[in-house]
């Protein structure tokens, strides 16, 4: 296996052999073996592990094993604790996210600090295999069918080309010891049910699984590479600059074929996802003036174009931009309370008649609070496609004036009103069963 590690290194052209790599051990059987070919090899290596507190006495026992292999091979060691379970609490993401962020943060920070020269991961073709999976399960385009890039900028990931079988023969033959996380033989994780449940019906259909995926992964990275350098020379001449932002010419796009993906490659450069490119796309024959946010731009749909500009970060004092489902915003003498939800038995209706619930797969941020204006429009929960003017459903309500000016709506990424808030949602935007993830929002006044 170091014969074929070499190979590997030569192949993709990491230049680790006269520099410096701080490995990444959690002192399980792949980060194991990372560290022992980097010490055959005679590589400079240093030796980086988390403690994130999360198996108790499994964790402060993982330290002091990667402590002392460090020690055996006379590699520097440098560990760092974590409390992540507040730190998911507080950032209101999973506790797999908040380690991941937190481990990567560290390890970038010490990558610094040290003057070394790359961060190297222990990630293996079957890794690479289920990351593809997992992209494929939550949407994904040509990008996401690669795998895992074994270079990153300064991350590298020098096993790629072993299989977890490999890796766990070289173990035996090494007479190498390595700890075992409890957490990777449970199948809460989605990776760990696509590892234990859908990996090995895959391979009964084909035992040579990860070697064919390696090969269509290098297809697909070629191809993607060839698209895109494709793509680039059409985008030149179907755009004109405008100061920092594009004109797109419809009447090319129109006729060219994929339209729609051809627009996405364009817009992606300006955080707009593919959801938004294809309700964008739509309104290439419709009236003008239509606009759409992401983050940092807007695109507006001129007579014969397409204009994206740069976002204003100055804000109208009647509107509220929201770029994130999490966290607690004020306007207008209003206190919203934003959260995603994971699951749907975490809803509880009964008990917060203030709340209100949105299907989060069709949530496009940053989304928008503002005050309602003339004309516009929605499709009140329960109506079924039957839209209807907001100033028409305040007249139904027996709204006075003076409350009338104090209504507001919030707006999706792509202009549609979610909810007239305090009053209905939209139809569109409603939890139904086939709902993966929620939007709840608490509302006080």
């Amino acid at each position: 296996m170091l014969e074929s590690f070499l190979t590997f290194i030569n192949q993709q052209k990491l230049d680790i052999s006269e520099k410096s790599t701080l490995l990444t051990v959690s002192g399980g059987a792949d980060s194991i073996v990372l560290a022992h070919l980097f010490y055959r090899a005679g590589f400079s290596a240093s030796i980086a592990h988390c403690n994130f507190g999360l198996r108790d006495q499994e964790s402060d026992e993982d330290e002091l094993f990667v402590k002392k292999l460090a020690e055996q091979y006379a590699f520097p060691f440098f560990r760092t604790r974590f409390e992540t379970k507040k730190f998911a609490a507080e950032q209101r993401i999973s506790t797999q996210m908040a380690a991941r962020e937190l481990r990567y943060e560290w390890f970038e920070e010490l990558r610094k600090s040290q003057n070394i020269n790359f961060i190297a991961t222990a990630h293996h073709a079957n890794d690479a295999f289920e990351t593809v999976l997992l992209n494929l399960t939550r949407g994904t385009g040509l990008a996401g069918l690669h795998g895992i890039s074994v270079l990153n900028q300064q991350v590298i990931r020098p096993l790629l080309f072993a299989s977890k079988e490999n890796i766990l023969r070289y173990i035996i033959d090494n007479h190498l010891t390595y700890r075992e996380d409890s957490s990777n033989l449970s199948d809460n994780y989605k990776r760990n049910m696509i590892r234990h449940e859908v990996i090995p019906v895959l391979k009964k259909m084909n035992p040579s699984l990860e070697k064919t995926f390696g090969v269509t992964s290098q297809r697909l990275r070629s191809a993607d590479i060839l698209l895109n350098h494709f793509l680039k020379d059409w985008r030149n001449s179907v755009t004109e600059n405008a100061g920092e932002g594009l004109v797109i010419s419809i009447k090319e796009l129109l006729n060219s074929p994929e339209p729609t993906y051809r627009l996405w490659f364009i817009l992606q450069d300006f955080d707009f996802s593919y959801t938004q490119v294809q309700e964008i796309f739509s309104a290439a024959e419709g009236i003008s003036g239509k606009v759409f946010y992401s983050l940092s731009h807007q695109v507006l749909k001129d007579r014969y174009s397409f204009v994206v500009s740069k976002r204003e970060n100055s804000v109208d004092e009647h509107e509220l931009i929201i770029d994130h489902p999490k966290g607690i915003f004020k306007t207008g003498g209003l206190i919203l309370e934003i959260r995603k939800i994971l699951k749907t038995e975490e809803l509880n209706i009964d008990k917060k008649t203030r709340s209100v619930f949105f299907d989060a797969s069709k949530i496009i941020f940053p989304i928008t609070i503002r005050n309602w204006v003339k004309g516009d429009t929605f499709c009140p929960f329960g109506m079924k496609g039957k839209r209807k003017k907001v100033s028409d459903l305040l007249i139904d309500l027996k709204i006075n004036i003076n409350q009338k000016q104090k209504v507001k709506i919030l707006s999706n990424g792509n202009g549609d009103i979610m909810w007239v808030i305090g009053l209905r949602t939209d139809e569109k935007y409603k939890v139904t069963d086939m709902s993966q993830e929620i939007i709840e929002i608490d509302m006080k006044e």
